[in-house]
């Protein structure tokens, strides 16, 4: 395996990783990809970004995968901002912890950066209505 030098930021934007068998250059894009999908992962997380941009987001086509995340990737670090919309019934705080966990765990072993922080706002609760179809409680 190639010894990996210390990353740095790239010109435009991103992270990048050299080694004495060549450049690789992480987006920021990509970083706030991994931490989205990260976040859906999650049971409890119904969707991400404000509420008016999840309704333009219904509206308008190619919804972007990267609604209600934003990053900041520095050399060797960093933060994330998530805002999420949280199904009804699940403790926020320790929904929250486990978004956290998950995005930081994705994130630093798809990338190689520390991530520092991973900031939450929840901007809204989920109530299932009777027009969505209920899972069955019973078999």
């Amino acid at each position: 395996m190639a010894d990996v030098t210390e990353g740095k930021k790239g010109v435009s934007g991103g992270f990048v990783l050299e080694t004495d068998r060549g450049i690789t250059t992480i987006s920021d894009a990509v970083v706030a990809k991994i931490a989205s999908i990260a976040t859906r992962e999650v049971n409890g997380v119904q969707d991400l970004g404000k509420q008016f941009r999840r309704l333009v987001g219904k509206i308008s086509p190619g919804e972007t995968l990267t609604q209600g995340v934003n990053v900041e990737v520095g050399k060797k670090e960093a933060a994330v901002d998530l805002v999420i919309l949280v199904e009804y019934g699940y403790s926020i705080p320790a929904l929250a912890q486990e978004v956290r966990d998950n995005v930081v765990s994705r994130v630093e072993e798809m990338t190689g950066l520390i991530v520092k922080e991973v900031n939450i706002e929840v901007d809204d609760l989920w109530i299932p209505t009777d027009e969505q179809p209920a899972e069955s409680r019973v078999a």
